[in-house]
């Protein structure tokens, strides 16, 4: 009776995995809970694999990459390999392939993946192809390179742990190296050749058109006391020179009719299109500022040191759907909008009341853990680099050293992987590369409930 009754519970299993109505780890921890109410097995059998070794060097493994993302060290290096691998598409495509494939030997293939998207996609647009035919050998590459290592996919260290529990000895970092490195060259091969082709390319004319707009965003600028515009004519005043595009004028709240000659006065909030290396400059000149930065001063905040971004809502975010004066998205997050850009539309809307969609882009300004808080929650995508404090950067070196090292023991079999891991993880937390939260926070508890339960 109990071999009928396992079987069910797997064809259950996979029934529920295949259609993920259910979590994951919630099907791992009933079928656990039946098998052993059922006498299948004894609560010590059932619950054993909570205690292998995989589960510390997964759990480890996530820490350290949540580490390297947070000091800016995997970005920094993301950036460098998208330009070294500059170019034609076709070389860009094979640089970058072969890149995030060695990377994603020793690193979680989703880290990999979050930390190329940004370059990826800002170098998709510089060379003007649509970022699809980037993106998806991205994609591909950071999941033929963990075939390479041990350490390259959860699915490894599971295999490696059970041959252990079998008696079968584990596998070591590089066993499966050879004929992941095969593996990895013909899908680069296939992808070069043909798989390059099947990528469907949207018209380059309007990929071109959109790429020319990308950078007209939506702000409002005030025009403060002692300005040298107060006084002057709108449509021949030193605003031109700017680099923007007035829209509205609003005076007292009240939006103004613009005559031919109409002047700016004290106060005046003047809602305009324009680059957004012209709305930074404009923080720099005197007698302008940006609205929200004003509010900000107003309202006793010190934006010292605080980020600039320039981030892309995605689906998931809880702003879609809503605007930035309903969602209360500065109080939330500590983030200030500064600007706002869809497509190449023509935004008329005060910026608050902008009822925001998936796609739009937003220059964000606000403390930098704040920032990468949101990403990480995959309610936005930044594509813009991150000017990080050095030290923390010299941090994320540090580690990348202890990590190197900890690999380098761990294939040798000076230690063993699980506590190499687990010290390069306590590592990251002692030397403040990463807040015991966040490190919480960044540990796939669903994958090693599932492994466990194996």
């Amino acid at each position: 009776m109990e071999p009928y009754l396992v079987i069910g519970l797997l064809a259950c299993a996979l029934v529920l995995f295949a259609t993920e109505k259910v979590s994951v780890d919630v099907v791992t921890l009933s079928l656990l809970s039946v098998l052993v109410l059922t006498g299948v097995l004894s609560a010590e059998e059932a619950f054993a694999g909570f205690g292998r070794e995989v589960i510390v060097m997964l759990g480890s493994i996530f820490v350290i990459g949540a580490a390297l993302r947070e000091t800016g060290v995997l970005d920094t290096l993301g950036h460098l390999l998208s330009r070294a691998a500059g170019g034609g598409t076709r070389r860009l495509t094979a640089g970058l392939m072969c890149g995030v494939g060695g990377i994603s030997a020793f690193m979680n293939n989703t880290t990999v993946v979050a930390m190329f998207l940004g370059p990826v996609i800002g170098v998709a647009r510089r060379m003007k192809v649509p970022p699809s035919r980037l993106l998806m050998p991205l994609a591909y590459a950071s999941i033929l390179g963990g075939t390479c290592t041990l350490i390259g996919t959860s699915t490894n260290v599971a295999v490696s742990g059970a041959l252990k529990q079998a008696g079968h000895g584990e596998l070591g970092m590089f066993d499966m190296t050879p004929v992941g490195v095969m593996i990895c060259a013909a899908g680069l091969l296939y992808m070069m050749l043909a798989g390059i082709h099947l990528i469907p390319e949207r018209d380059k004319s309007a990929q071109a058109e959109g790429a020319a707009n990308l950078r007209e965003y939506l702000s409002e600028v005030v025009i403060l006391p002692g300005s040298p515009l107060i006084g002057q004519e709108i449509f021949s005043s030193d605003f031109s020179v700017l680099g923007f595009q007035v829209i509205h004028i609003l005076r007292h709240g009240v939006e103004l009719d613009l005559g031919p000659h109409s002047r700016f006065e004290e106060g005046d909030v003047v809602r305009v299109a324009g680059k957004v290396e012209n709305l930074i400059r404009i923080k720099k000149i005197e007698g302008l500022d940006i609205v929200e930065d004003v509010s900000l001063r107003e309202s006793g905040v010190d934006m010292r040191g605080a980020s600039l971004a320039e981030v892309v809502l995605t689906p998931r975010s809880s702003l879609v759907g809503r605007t930035l004066r309903t969602s209360n998205f500065r109080r939330r997050s500590g983030l200030s909008v500064l600007a706002l850009l869809r497509g190449d539309q023509s935004l008329k809307d005060k910026m608050a009341d902008v009822v925001l969609e998936a796609g739009d882009l937003l220059l964000v300004q606000g403390p930098y853990d704040r920032l990468k808080t949101y990403e990480e929650n995959s309610e936005m995508v930044v594509i813009t680099e991150h000017a990080w404090e050095i030290s923390a950067r010299k941090r994320g070196y540090a580690l990348l050293g202890v990590f190197g090292l900890v690999v380098l023991a761990s294939s040798a079999g000076w230690v063993p992987a699980a506590a190499g891991f687990l010290i390069a993880a306590l590592f990251a937390l002692l030397a403040r590369c990463i807040t015991l939260e966040t490190a919480y926070e960044n540990i796939d508890w669903r994958l090693l409930i599932l492994i466990g339960g194996m």
